[in-house]
């Protein structure tokens, strides 16, 4: 597409200006492998991310430029994070010292129980820290260089997909969906974390550009390579992996080459594929003889099977009685179609939703001819991929946190970055589309505007500055098309104050997360009382507050104080384990604090069954474990285990006396937490 496109007639759905492929790739014959319609090749010049032969001399550095702006964005200050989510990060110092502990994601260096997620995200971080070291920049690293890279895989997909326009579109698609992407404020929260959403969307991302590349060429490896991405991407959060599923197999099924009965047999590679990707983890764990590995978190059963099902399946979807998820969405707001423009998620990622929907619904109309079919793929595509996320983030009803919907930004990038395009095209070549650019641009500068206005006190000539940018781009589109002297550089003018405009908010949440240390189990961007840091409330349900460690002081079951860790340091003797406590909230705490294993008897809310009354007698027995701190014998959070454990303990050990460590007499008369020798 060096030389001038010549014109063709407009039929329905025609973008102006682009020209219409024969009925087959090869000549105007059509095969049985012609079934479905052909997506057209990539330039041999663009197949390995490069820019394509004629590619505009601003399309490499745009890129680097946007590539380094994310990487100074997930790195600057990141020192300040410390241990960001204690949970995560001290599965990652246990995997350090046990590869045990290493492969099953144990909590604890002596593998009493695992995280209440895969392990996947912690091998890579915990790679990165037993190769130079444990610390925050060896754990938050990776997470970084992870974000960076899924922006230039959407890039590279939104730019490939479209190949097949003339010009410069491709190379200002891509680079519009991956400065999107960069400025999501969720998206740098969450890259700056060591929560497992950052490697979920990189694996996601990388099975949608294999998914797209297999709908191009119709290849089984390429189709199996997506499927066991997701798998991995199942490995890392379960279930959520599999949103992205019916997108990918409809679009292939719909617009792969060859037959349908070859699509579909294709498929079934690729979902066997899947299977095995998702399962093998699960299937090595769940066969170990359940003595000789640690109990798995958020199970009630010690199998990973009831932890997909429950506690990160159908629990995070209707809720319950805590165990997967709670009522009334937790941390995200009411359930409802409204969940993602609310007070709590708007200004993390909903600034460009209403354009992407409209994008998504003038490009599916503007791509209906065949020489459009790589377009009409990733719009599809991604739009699936959007409207999944949407469905169940909006209306399940377990625990929500806004951090879940940074897997929703590749598709609102690659949606603006294709969509936008497409309808810049149409304005500009056919009246009939004059409507439809000025409109998202309207429509996103509006709802910019109302998000900006709901923390008036953060930046507040900024609102109104996008207000103005917006109407003056809108109205300068709509005067272009109506003019005749100068119209494309008026409409260029226009269409880059809008550019500035649509994206001035999101660009200003996405900054806040580094001016503070990172709330590690509730990342956020955004002003305080907007979303932003400070601005939820905690596990338990406290004011936002001061963080140490991603766990709000004074939280559940936070009873080991720096003195009693001297006391348990200095009286451990052999045994395995520093002591026993209810739940992650102490024993997370005092992992990291003292590099020794901890046990979390009841998991991360503390109602888990992982410690009964055999099994204590056997640790204890055994000399494994010396000192117990029981929690109130509660199922939940700060309950810390079963009644027959606290009664066990209480029967059978003696309690500690608190001048000893140096503790109050609460501790001692049974009022408060009390520590327990039981060896």
């Amino acid at each position: 597409m060096n030389g001038p496109v010549p014109a063709t007639p407009a039929g329905p759905g025609a973008v102006p200006g682009v020209p219409a492929a024969p009925d087959a790739v090869s000549g105007g014959a059509s095969t049985a492998r012609d079934a479905a319609p052909r997506v057209p090749d990539v330039p041999r010049a663009a197949r390995h991310g490069g820019p394509a032969a004629g590619a505009p001399r601003w399309a490499r550095p745009g890129l680097w430029a946007v590539l380094a702006l994310a990487a100074f964005l997930h790195t600057w200050a990141l020192g300040r994070n410390g241990d960001a989510n204690d949970y995560y990060a001290a599965a990652i110092l246990s995997g350090t010292q046990s590869w045990k502990a290493f492969f099953f994601g144990a909590l604890d260096a002596g593998s009493f129980i695992t995280v209440d997620k895969p392990p996947v995200a912690l091998w890579v971080m915990g790679l990165s820290a037993r190769i130079f070291g444990y610390g925050t920049w060896s754990m938050l690293l990776p997470q970084a260089v992870a974000g960076v890279a899924a922006v230039w895989v959407v890039h590279s997909a939104v730019r490939r997909s479209l190949a097949e326009l003339p010009g410069h579109a491709p190379q200002a698609a891509g680079l519009a969906a991956a400065l999107v992407m960069t400025l999501t404020p969720i998206t740098v929260a969450i890259n700056r974390d060591n929560n497992p959403d950052t490697i979920l969307v990189l694996l996601l991302v990388l099975a949608a550009w294999f998914c797209l590349e297999a709908v191009r060429g119709g290849r089984t490896r390429t189709l199996v390579v997506s499927a066991v991405l997701v798998g991995l991407a199942f490995n890392t959060k379960m279930l959520q992996a599999y949103l992205v599923v019916p997108a990918f197999a409809l679009v292939y099924l719909a617009l792969a080459p060859g037959t349908v009965v070859r699509r579909f047999g294709r498929l079934l590679a690729a979902g066997a594929a899947l299977a095995a990707s998702s399962g093998w983890w699960m299937l090595v764990v769940d066969l170990w003889p359940a003595g000789s590995r640690p109990y798995v978190g958020g199970s009630t059963d010690n199998s990973v099977r009831d932890l997909v099902i429950g506690y990160n399946g159908l629990g995070r979807i209707f809720g319950g009685s805590g165990r997967g998820g709670g009522g009334g969405g937790g941390f995200g707001g009411e359930p409802g179609a409204g969940r993602l423009f609310n007070e709590v998620l708007a200004g993390q990622i909903s600034w460009l939703l209403p354009f992407a929907v409209l994008a998504l619904a003038c490009g599916l109309v503007l791509t209906t001819r065949r020489s459009l079919a790589g377009a009409r793929a990733a719009l599809l595509l991604w739009g699936g991929w959007l409207v999944v996320h949407y469905a169940v983030f909006s209306f399940s009803s377990g625990t929500f946190h806004p951090y879940y919907t940074t897997a929703m930004a590749p598709a609102v990038a690659a949606l603006t970055g294709i969509g936008g395009v497409l309808m810049w095209q149409a304005h500009r070549d056919s009246p009939a589309w004059a409507w439809a650019l000025p409109l998202g641009i309207a429509v996103t500068g509006a709802w910019s505007f109302t998000v900006l206005r709901r923390s008036p006190d953060f930046v507040p000539w900024l609102a109104w500055a996008v207000a103005g940018m917006s109407a003056v781009a809108a109205l300068g589109l709509v005067a272009a098309r109506l003019g005749r002297r100068s119209r494309l550089r008026i409409a260029a003018v226009a269409l880059l104050a809008g550019v500035i405009g649509g994206l001035a908010g999101p660009a200003a949440y996405a900054l806040t997360p580094l001016g503070s240390a990172v709330n590690g189990t509730n990342p956020t961007a955004g002003p305080a009382g907007g979303g932003g840091p400070g601005g939820l409330r905690g596990f338990d349900g406290m004011p936002g507050g001061a963080v140490r460690g991603g766990m709000r002081d004074g939280g559940p079951d936070r009873s080991l104080s720096t003195e009693m860790i001297a006391y348990l340091k200095e009286n451990r003797g052999g045994a395995t384990w520093l002591v026993a406590v209810g739940s992650a909230q102490s024993a997370s705490s005092a992992i990291l604090s003292t590099g020794l294993p901890v046990i979390a008897m009841g998991g991360f809310t503390g109602g888990d069954p992982a410690m009964t009354v055999d099994r204590l007698r056997e640790l204890v027995a055994s000399g494994r474990l010396r000192y117990v701190m029981p929690g109130d014998g509660r199922r939940g959070p700060g309950g810390g285990g079963s009644s027959e454990v606290s009664t066990w303990v209480q029967a059978n050990c003696t309690v500690v006396d608190a001048a000893e460590y140096g503790g109050t007499a609460e501790s001692t008369t049974g009022t408060g937490p009390s520590l327990y020798r039981c060896g």
